[in-house]
């Protein structure tokens, strides 16, 4: 298919670019920025005007709920949510059920997303077989099957020379272990600790059980030359130590979910469940670090963490309500959000959503390394159009998703998508 995207605002953050101009697609790849052949014939002709034209976006937290939770998502509803975010590739976790620790399982869940056309789908493989932190998994059988990485997902991982053996073993063949720090003694409660978890008599999770972890992690990395992703860093100290370990050279990147950059542990209220979600929410002064750090580099991408939990297992008292919030579809408007209120701007907001991203997961993208997170020429089309102007209320009943509980409900933002282009194909197109 030939797409003609016409009279949008391109912005490219890898590159800085940013012109109004056309953009032409042929064969799945961007044939032109700003030079269409005057012999160019599209099949279709986008007009972009007052859009912005940026790379599709990459996420690298969102479960599918596929295979084992299909009555809280499955891979249609979820793909569907992410094309209409604008969200071209995601990264999904291994903790389905049955965990992602078998070759087999890789394939199946990559074929079934590829026969859907919407955005493309990099799992990560469980680090330990059925994550019981006992026996590694065969990573190399797992990455040949599709996975980009090796994570426990949200099981910490106790035993500290399981964790050594697999980062010597990723190190060996240049694998990213992906990991939550949490330190699971001191991360058992339901919100952070604090004055208010005290004032409502919620269990808390201090900061030390991030801290401590992170700890751990680096002095395992200096041990093992091993490259880590951490997921989700929540607090004011752990994005200083973070801060400290890219400044001692050590091979880590990390990124921090919307919700975590947008609210506090005060947004919890009257025991409100949507609130409840993991990592907890913590206290203004993290929110500040977190919203610091992503702005100077220090933290690399802002992820949806999309967990889409069904009603029954969300509408319980708080501290038994299923942790999680569907965030697909609302991760562009949360970033530009903050990219306004911060001064970071509108190039960093995409950047952490873009090229950011694309460069944490390097080599693992094979053939799209190159251009991934980019709008180059000769680079896969996959573009995202997006009206950053145009205002709409956060609706859990109009999300694709089937998950319908999300913090940010009645919430307003901004930049709603126009189009999402997935390898030169129209993958969603909102109604006017």
């Amino acid at each position: 298919m030939k797409i003609l995207i016409k009279n949008g605002r391109v912005m490219d953050p890898a590159s800085s670019f940013d012109e109004v101009c056309d953009v032409a697609i042929a064969a799945g790849r961007i044939l032109s920025l700003n030079s269409t052949a005057a012999d160019f014939a599209p099949n279709k002709v986008i007009d972009a005007t007052g859009c912005i034209v940026a790379p599709g976006l990459i996420d690298l937290s969102a479960r599918l709920r596929e295979p084992g939770y299909e009555h809280e998502g499955m891979l249609e509803s979820e793909l569907a949510a992410a094309v209409a975010g604008g969200v071209t590739s995601l990264v999904c976790p291994p903790d389905t059920d049955p965990v992602l620790d078998e070759p087999g399982l890789v394939e199946m869940l990559k074929f079934r997303a590829e026969k859907l056309h919407q955005s493309r789908v990099f799992p990560l493989g469980a680090l330990t077989r059925a994550l019981k932190g006992e026996a590694l998994t065969e990573m190399v059988e797992l990455t040949e099957a599709g996975c980009v990485g090796f994570s426990q997902a949200e099981v910490p991982l106790v035993n500290t020379q399981v964790l050594m053996r697999a980062l010597q073993y990723a190190a060996t063949f240049g694998y990213t272990v992906w990991l939550r720090p949490q330190e699971m003694h001191l991360g058992q409660g339901v919100a952070a600790s604090g004055a208010l978890a005290t004032r409502l008599g919620l269990s808390g999770v201090s900061v030390a059980a991030e801290t401590i972890a992170l700890h751990t992690i680096f002095e395992l990395v200096r041990a093992t030359g091993a490259r880590v992703h951490l997921c989700r860093i929540s607090s004011a100290a752990g994005v200083a130590l973070v801060a400290k370990a890219k400044a001692d050279g050590l091979a880590v990147t990390c990124d921090v979910s919307i919700n975590s950059l947008h609210l506090t542990d005060l947004d919890i209220g009257y025991f409100d469940s949507r609130m409840r979600l993991d990592p907890p929410l913590r206290q203004q002064r993290d929110r500040d670090a977190i919203r610091q750090g992503l702005a100077d580099g220090t933290i690399d991408a802002l992820v949806s963490d999309h967990t889409p939990v069904d009603e029954d297992a969300k509408t319980l008292p708080f501290a038994e309500a299923e942790p999680g919030a569907t965030g697909l579809e609302l991760l562009l408007g949360l970033a530009c959000k903050w990219g306004g209120d911060s001064q970071a701007g509108m190039g960093r907001a995409l950047a952490v959503l873009t090229s950011e991203p694309a460069r944490v997961l390097g080599n693992a993208l094979g053939t799209l390394q190159a251009s991934a997170g980019r709008l180059v020429k000769g680079g896969v089309a996959d573009v995202c159009v997006f009206d950053p102007n145009s205002v709409w209320m956060v609706a859990p009943a109009a999300l694709r998703s089937q998950g319908k509980h999300t913090p940010f409900s009645g919430h307003q933002l901004s930049a709603r998508v126009r189009w999402t282009v997935v390898g030169g194909q129209v993958a969603y197109e909102a109604s006017h």
